[in-house]
């Protein structure tokens, strides 16, 4: 009787083991035929516009040489764009004033007016 037990016992295992494998098979290919349907629906909406953006190196190069490129203060190369003059005024703007709230913090300093009492 015990070798029929052992016996029986064998077999349960080789099936179980026939079993998991099975569904570990199972497992496997459903888990690898999900990304393909998910990779059909996926939308790429911003990755898209990255990689497909157009290429306008040659064109700005052009107006940046225009002229030449060794012409000092007369034509620098920094002000060619069409909104470099505007973005130049305005960072002078923006220093010039710190600079004079500047000088003007320091001189109250020095002779200590503008506190408030």
């Amino acid at each position: 009787r015990q070798g029929t037990e052992g016996e029986q016992n064998r077999t349960a295992k080789m099936l179980g083991r026939t079993a998991l494998t099975a569904s570990r098979v199972a497992v496997r290919r459903s888990a690898s035929a999900q990304p393909a349907a998910a990779a059909k629906g996926q939308r790429r909406t911003f990755i898209d516009y990255l990689t497909n953006y157009p290429d306008r190196v040659q064109e700005i190069k052009k107006v940046q040489m225009k002229g030449g490129t060794c012409q000092g203060e007369a034509n620098p190369t920094w002000l060619k764009q069409p909104g470099d003059k505007g973005v130049a005024l305005f960072g002078l703007g923006l220093t010039t004033f710190g600079v004079l709230e500047a000088l003007i913090g320091h001189y109250r300093l020095a002779t200590g007016k503008g506190k408030m009492e």
